[in-house]
């Protein structure tokens, strides 16, 4: 944590959902580990998880895709990598699981606290439908909603940012973008001059559904809750 840094100079905290608000890890693992073991293919979370992080940017690089396609094309890379067959209702089957993804359990009551004092906003790469099966569950209403299929594109994509800073109407200096990826958010957050709280949910795991990437937020919690903590401590 740096202890100099000033959140009173901040109007909007804009968060990624998956990874930092939702636990999508546990979602991912549990389609995953039911898919495999009617396949008899016994890999272990780590390996399921380390994969994901390849393939999910594979699948999202090149021309826009729903990211509906995208989980249904993951799936399809796992079958090809494990050497199995996947039908279409199991390709579309991850997609579909985000209904029952759920909020980290310090998710819900930081980010009412730090609606006390800021205003929120999401940008995920994600479906709008999706997204709306997950904002149910996080219970504040966002004051901005960004997804990857009203942009066009997928984080670590400038073009989301900079659409995120043109619905805000703010200098960049008023945003803080919060977030557990260093390659999706932090990295290409911190070169177009926004400042970064990284949410490190790994604390000693040693695979991640996120690419491991160098990136220097500019501070450094392990949860929403502690965000709120030092965001609203003045």
């Amino acid at each position: 944590m740096n202890a100099e840094f000033d959140f009173s100079r901040f109007e909007w905290l804009s968060f990624d959902s998956y990874g930092t608000l939702i636990d999508w890890e546990l979602g991912i693992l549990g389609y995953f580990r039911e898919l495999l073991q009617c396949r008899s293919c016994k890999i272990s979370d780590d390996e399921i998880l380390n994969m994901y992080s390849e393939f999910e940017p594979q699948e999202q690089a090149g021309e826009y895709r729903p990211y509906r396609e995208v989980l249904a094309s993951v799936v399809r890379d796992f079958a090809r990598e494990l050497n199995f067959e996947v039908s279409e209702t199991e390709a579309s089957g991850l997609a579909e699981s985000i209904r029952s993804w759920q909020p980290f359990p310090d998710t819900v009551a930081g980010l009412r606290r730090l609606h006390s004092r800021y205003k929120l906003a999401i940008l995920s790469n994600i479906d709008d439908d999706l997204f709306a099966w997950s904002a149910a569950k996080l219970e504040v209403p966002f004051d901005c909603v960004v997804t990857a299929q009203q942009v066009g594109s997928y984080k670590p994509s400038l073009r989301n940012f900079e659409t995120l800073l043109e619905r805000l109407a703010i200098p960049r200096e008023r945003l803080l973008h919060v977030a557990e990826s260093l390659y999706h958010d932090v990295g290409p957050a911190r070169s177009m001059g926004i400042a970064t709280v990284w949410v490190n949910r790994r604390q000693g795991k040693t695979a991640a559904a996120t690419k491991s990437v160098e990136a220097r937020p500019d501070v450094e919690v392990a949860t929403i809750a502690a965000l709120a903590d030092v965001a609203c401590a003045n």
